[in-house]
């Protein structure tokens, strides 16, 4: 199995950027500091630090400020922005809400975090989040629900236990004698592979031409007949036959049927 390469800030997106913890922002851009590429693309990369970080420029380097910023739960560091030493606090963004999910972190937090943002934020069950979250979750979640009386919920052989030694995790929202199970799994990453066809174009053309030889004769069925009775063109025949109409007949029978018309009797 290929060894998946470290994370470098080039390589980040606002995917995998859920993968490092703060002291990897540190380490990543004290790296890329004599990389040309940091001053040009500066923007892109602190907005995607910025989708999984809150960093702050911290004004005042004392002690007692710094004290505050690590009591919050960031970490301060200094970093060199744009010639320029100064310092980072930086702190991973929590996912504590429902509204917190994205589809670029929902595959970086386990079954039994994602039961815990459920519960911090539930009430109604699984129907009363907006299908814009379920599809979220359901991006990177096997989720079933089943509503029961308490007391069939945990019936020895059911579909509780069942999916708890499948590996779901499971979140009970009561309703007064009922309960709403919530079972979460996660989905396995899908990874396809890209088939790679090696030929080159003389040898397609060659297996061409080598293959003429075998093709089967195909028969003109379409082929004009009268070409072959009568190759010379007759303007004359196409003037007198082809502009002829069904009304080319004899002036006399059309005024004797006329007359005969004339003679009927009214109806």
């Amino acid at each position: 199995m290929k060894e998946q390469q470290a994370l470098i800030l080039k390589s980040l997106t606002k995917s995998n950027v859920w993968d490092i913890q703060e002291n990897d922002v540190f380490r990543m851009w004290e790296a890329s500091e004599k990389d040309a590429d940091l001053k040009d693309n500066m923007n892109h990369y602190l907005s995607v630090l910025k989708s999984a970080f809150d960093i702050e420029e911290v004004k005042v380097d004392k002690p007692e400020v710094i004290r505050k910023y690590e009591d919050r739960g960031f970490k301060c560091s200094s970093v060199r922005v744009n010639g320029q030493t100064v310092k980072w606090a930086v702190k991973k963004k929590p996912i504590l809400r429902v509204t917190d999910l994205t589809y670029e972190n929902i595959r970086h937090i386990s079954a039994a975090k994602l039961v815990e943002v459920l519960d911090r934020n539930f009430g109604g069950g699984w129907e009363s989040l907006s299908q814009s979250i379920q599809d979220i979750i359901e991006s990177g979640f096997d989720i079933s629900t089943t509503t029961l009386p308490a007391d069939r919920l945990h019936k020895p052989g059911g579909l509780y236990e069942k999916k708890l030694a499948d590996g779901f995790e499971v979140l009970e929202i009561t309703k007064g004698t009922w309960i709403e199970a919530i079972f979460a799994k996660e989905k396995p990453l899908v990874t396809t592979k890209k088939m790679k066809f090696d030929v080159d174009d003389d040898d397609l053309d060659n297996n061409i031409d080598d293959n003429d030889e075998d093709l089967p004769e195909i028969e003109d069925n379409y082929k004009n007949h009268d070409d072959d009775d009568d190759d010379t063109f007759d303007e004359d025949k196409l003037t007198e036959e082809s502009y002829r109409t069904n009304f080319d007949e004899d002036s006399d029978d059309l005024n004797l049927e006329a007359a005969d018309l004339s003679d009927d009797e009214d109806f």
